[in-house]
């Protein structure tokens, strides 16, 4: 998790204390994107009220506030325990060397992105059932991740 997105989650913690963020990121460097979610699900109004929240954000980027959809992000250890048995994409930040199932006699080739099914998450890593086999991948090198659709 970034400062900016432990920043945006400190400053909803007192006025929308249910609002969860799910991820902060800033895009092009002039772009901040906010997903949220809440128990009861996230509304216009909600996004709007988190808009307002963090106004003197909108002097420094142009502000997207949304729910996550039917990719939402995962970031933190909770989301993916969450989330165990659902499938994901999970990118991480350097390529990790993977041996292609039935293809003993090949190289490994090195792998940037994982698609399969969360099958574990401690509060140290993911492990995901993907082509490769089964990868356990440590959250500190996990650059982005969310579920997708079946």
């Amino acid at each position: 998790m970034n400062s900016l997105q432990t920043e945006i989650e400190q400053r909803l913690a007192h006025n929308e204390p249910e609002v969860e963020v799910l991820l902060a990121e800033v895009l092009g460097g002039r772009c901040l994107r906010v997903f949220i979610d809440h128990p009861e699900g996230v509304d216009l109004a909600m996004c709007e009220r988190v808009t307002m929240l963090l106004g003197d954000m909108r002097e420094r980027y142009s502000l997207e506030v949304s729910s996550p959809g039917s990719e939402r992000p995962l970031t933190k250890p909770a989301h993916f325990r969450r989330f165990v048995g659902r499938r994901a994409r999970v990118r991480v930040r350097h390529p990790r060397p993977v041996q292609r199932v039935g293809a003993r006699d090949e190289e490994p080739r090195a792998v940037r992105s994982f698609t399969g099914e969360l099958v574990g998450a401690s509060e140290n890593e993911v492990t995901i059932a993907a082509d490769g086999g089964m990868v356990a991948i440590p959250y500190s090198e996990i650059r982005r991740s969310n579920l997708i659709e079946e």
